[in-house]
């Protein structure tokens, strides 16, 4: 039987950083990987190769940084040995973490969520500059491509959004949400635009499947390739209650255990509300302008979100 490509050029990149000749290899297959993963061994080392495209070398360059950053706050992780690229491939090399991946864990997921909001904690104080997704590996300044309608600041991403709610706005359309709720949403979007925010960096993904449980319960965290500089605490926790609706997320007691661990207050929790709104009616706007074809799942999450919020501030 041929190897697949992925496994042949893994071991190609590991024997020629370590300069030993490969024993075994074994491609880590599904949790959802962006990348392709093998885990190569040599007579002295067992290494985890990722790979992917070569335009995506920047995204393991900012892993390795955040992965370095998180490590100096006291979070676990791998270690990067290597990020290069060959074959027109961008690839790291990191060390191997021992243990159970946190979906497959014995221990209980509600610690797993009660250990990510104190590593949350100390993510989000990890000094970074900027605003956005991509970072620029010289000056480690992170930054969001501006596009028409927005400079790339946090104040123009939200002018942008609140310049979109028109008349003739497309998610009116679309049934996200009708005139009425659209001047209501301007109200939202205007009282964060006075909000005077604190930015930090977001690990973009923290979820049971990016955490590696090792015997001694010590949890690593695993995979930085979504990571950002946004308001913090609102980036991460954001990206929960999305998995959440999408049913894939924690559920209310392992959210209840990460916020309380956390340690959030009410004003936070409305404020992350309405920045929820603004984050998922952006992200729709991306999707009709550059992705057609995923229009329609980025609009019933942005329903749902909405809905979401409307209730929970009726109720405050």
């Amino acid at each position: 039987m041929m190897k697949n490509e992925s496994i042949v050029l893994a071991e190609r990149i590991a024997s020629h950083f370590l300069q030993e000749k490969v024993k075994a290899a074994h491609q880590i297959v599904g949790k959802g990987f962006v990348n392709q993963v093998c885990v190569i061994e040599t007579e002295g080392h067992q290494v985890v190769v990722r790979m992917n495209d070569k335009d995506e070398y920047p995204i393991f360059l900012k892993e390795k940084w955040c992965i370095e950053q998180a490590a100096a706050a006291g979070i676990p992780g791998p270690e990067t040995l290597s990020v290069g690229i060959m074959d027109e491939t961008a690839y790291m090399i990191q060390t191997v973490v021992q243990g159970d991946n946190g979906l497959e864990a014995t221990i209980d997921s509600i610690a797993i969520w009660r250990k990510l909001g104190e590593y949350a904690k100390r993510i989000h104080s990890i000094p970074a500059a900027g605003f956005g997704e991509r970072m620029d590996p010289v000056s480690g300044t992170f930054y969001s491509p501006p596009h028409a309608g927005s400079d790339g600041s946090w104040q123009g991403y939200v002018q942008y959004n609140i310049n979109s709610l028109t008349e003739h706005d497309p998610l009116i359309e679309l049934g996200v949400l009708t005139k009425a709720e659209s001047k209501r949403v301007r109200q939202w979007f205007e009282r964060l635009k006075m909000e005077t925010f604190r930015f930090g960096l977001c690990h973009g993904d923290l979820s049971l499947k990016n955490t590696i449980v090792d015997l001694a319960g010590q949890i690593t965290l695993l995979d930085w390739g979504n990571a950002e500089v946004t308001v913090v605490p609102y980036g991460d926790i954001i990206h929960m209650i999305r998995c959440q609706i999408h049913g894939e997320g924690p559920n209310s007691a392992e959210l209840e255990a990460f916020i309380d661990s956390y340690g959030l207050n009410e004003y936070e929790l409305d404020q992350m509300r309405l920045v929820m709104v603004l984050k998922n009616f952006d992200t729709l706007r991306w999707a009709i302008d550059q992705s057609p074809d995923e229009v329609d799942f980025y609009a019933g999450v942005a329903r749902k979100v909405l809905t979401l919020v409307k209730e929970a501030s009726r109720d405050g």
